[in-house]
């Protein structure tokens, strides 16, 4: 009894493991590859979704999306083109906003360029 008791101790202590993730199956699972571009799709068990399509130009739209550890649902889309990879949604860094007195200094340097340097003739 003294050992069960131990073990049932030590059961519940044990750290809680991501099961569901290492067992996850695909639910769905949609590639259609034409001469004209792609779409394809994946969903899984466990709640992972994935999304794109992409045309003859190499370029992409898609999106992804999973359930975070503290159990919020994580949507990011994406565009992927000329100008490179382009992720968006609210879990995506943004940088601060540059202080009043930073855009103010930046206007008034492009309002008055430098004067334009003459060479030197020794």
């Amino acid at each position: 009894v003294l050992i069960l008791a131990v073990m049932g101790v030590a059961t519940a202590l044990a750290p809680v493991s991501r099961s569901d993730d290492y067992h996850a199956e695909v639910v769905s699972r949609s590639d259609d590859v034409r001469a004209d571009g792609f779409d394809a799709s994946l969903q899984t068990t466990n709640n992972i979704q994935q999304a794109a399509s992409g045309d003859v130009h190499g370029n992409i739209h898609g999106s992804f999306a999973w359930i975070s550890p503290e159990g919020e649902h994580v949507d990011v889309k994406y565009v992927a083109d000329e100008n490179g990879y382009q992720p968006s949604g609210p879990w995506i860094p943004t940088p601060p906003p540059i202080p009043e007195a930073i855009v103010r200094a930046l206007a008034w340097l492009e309002s008055h360029p430098p004067a334009p340097e003459h060479p030197r003739h020794h």
